[in-house]
């Protein structure tokens, strides 16, 4: 994404020629010449950085320190089972343990180059040396590594979720289901008895024996198939027997590759927020820091995914045009033909190569009504939409990449409410009169937006829920962690 620009300087030197003299009768002795001098710039003297002077802990800090890092790596999910237990032969050892484990808990483990262009959400960077030598000054270092992960409540419920899903994986995962004919109430057999022992091992309301399929497996499914994002018809089709079928430790990997975009997030977030999670599809308003609003969502589709950051709303677009992208008018619409695209409120501008299409507000816009504003190197934004049928699927990754919104008006009256110029009869009056306007939001009242990529994450009572991997990000992510730690791993055991 970013590119050095490599500036050559050309020093040119110019050298003064003698013109001679006519020669005369009499022979004149040429005047002397002065020899040009050369400036000489000094080169300073070559300065080794100074080294790094690691702290040198004390006998009872360095048996404090140990077991904390043998058993955090693990518990914050920066280890797998089955990864060597890191060992530390002496204080430098020890010391450059706790400043890896540091980095890694605090903003994540991978470098600038490992990142997705996509994933514009990037942890600010952070040494942990200047702070671990004042903890060791202060005799504090157990306190001071305990205060390194996430201090936010999504983070603390995935570290639990991963305990839980370890465990079930200890005990050896759970079976999977053989396909066959949709089970609902009334079926029975050697399907439902396995339906039911497979759904108790992540629901302790459900009673694990049996082969009857009747209303209390019916209202288990129910919880199932919303934990897992599908529609809640209380029928084991093919949508739900997939879920179901995930393996315990894939929800292992997904529960830690979602705690690592934690750690991306900054160490502080404003309490006025709005977040929308792309995997699920929905918006969440926050007031408080507690969440007040949430609505449905479409998002971008696999191959037009939105991307992960973080900004600012500083703006409403009431009756917004729609600026077609190149590629979506020469894929889509282009063929059509220019008489049908201006049937369809296209406008045609320009001519020849230059040509691009432009669709005029009104009810047909693609845009709806509101246009949501915040500047982003990716062109996208929250918007409204004339087409509402997508939101009543429960699978709503289909969009461009921009974030449509099902309830776009209150969300509009919610960030203008303390503009007295724009209270909902204002509004209503601007929509209705059909002219494109935008509204600035005051200062105190431009909130901040996160576009974030959750697949795993628990609800308000603590139960897991996981969505699908759809832009297969998780999967990347582990992939990029690993490379990652085998490079960490060669730099250690070079020192």
């Amino acid at each position: 994404m970013f590119s050095g620009r490599l500036t050559r300087r050309v020093i040119w030197a110019a050298a003064l020629a003698g013109i001679a003299a006519p020669v005369v009768a009499q022979q004149v002795a040429p005047a002397p010449q002065s020899t040009p001098t050369l400036q000489v710039v000094p080169v300073p003297p070559f300065v080794p950085n100074a080294p790094v002077v690691l702290p040198v802990l004390t006998p009872s800090q360095a048996a404090e320190l140990a077991p904390i890092l043998t058993e955090a790596g693990f518990a914050q999910g920066l280890r797998r089972v089955g990864d060597p237990v890191p060992s530390f032969k002496d204080n430098d050892s020890l010391v450059r343990a706790a400043l890896d484990y540091a980095r890694a808990v605090h903003s994540g483990r991978l470098a600038e180059a490992d990142f997705d262009p996509n994933w514009g959400l990037r942890p600010t960077g952070y040494d942990p040396l200047p702070a671990f030598a004042e903890a060791v000054k202060q005799n504090r270092v157990g306190a001071w590594l305990r205060d390194l992960p996430p201090p936010w409540a999504g983070y603390d419920t995935l570290q639990k979720g991963l305990a839980t899903y370890r465990q079930i994986v200890a005990k050896g995962g759970w079976q999977t289901l053989p396909a066959g004919a949709d089970l609902a109430v009334g079926a029975s057999g050697a399907r439902v008895a396995a339906l039911r022992k497979r759904l108790a091992v992540e629901d302790s309301q459900v009673v694990a024996t049996g082969d009857k399929f009747d209303a209390d497996l019916k209202e288990a499914v129910v919880r199932a198939q919303r934990r897992y994002g599908l529609n809640p018809t209380g029928v084991v089709s093919s949508g739900t027997l997939g879920a179901l079928n995930v393996p315990a430790q894939d929800r292992v990997g997904q529960i830690m590759a979602n705690m690592e975009r934690w750690r991306w997030l900054p160490s502080e977030l404003p309490a006025k927020r709005i977040q929308v999670n792309i995997a699920a599809a929905v918006l969440t308003v926050f007031e408080g820091d507690a969440p007040i609003a949430s609505m449905k969502a479409v998002t971008g589709r696999p191959g037009n995914e939105t991307p992960m950051l973080q900004s600012k709303i500083h703006s409403i677009v009431l009756n917004p045009p729609w600026n077609v992208p190149t590629g979506i008018a020469q894929k889509e619409l282009w063929p059509k033909g220019e008489a049908a695209l201006k049937a369809q409120g296209y406008k045609i501008i320009g001519t020849g190569a230059n040509r691009r299409l432009q669709q005029q507000p009104g009810p047909r816009s693609a845009l709806g009504r509101y246009k949501f504003d915040f500047p982003n190197n990716y062109a996208v934004y929250l918007h409204d939409t004339p087409s509402q049928s997508t939101f009543a699927s429960f699978s709503r990754l289909a969009s461009h990449g921009c974030v449509r919104l099902e309830k776009p008006g209150p969300l509009a009256q919610l960030l203008l409410r303390n503009d007295p110029n724009w209270q909902p009869d204002q509004i209503n009056a601007a929509l209705a009169k059909g002219d494109t306007l935008r509204v600035s939001l005051q200062p105190q009242d431009q909130v901040s937006v996160y576009l974030l990529y959750w697949t795993a994450f628990a609800n308000a009572n603590g139960t897991m829920n996981f969505r699908g991997d759809p832009y297969g990000w998780d999967k990347d992510l582990a992939a990029k962690i690993e490379k990652r730690s085998a490079i960490t791993a060669a730099a250690v055991s070079a020192r």
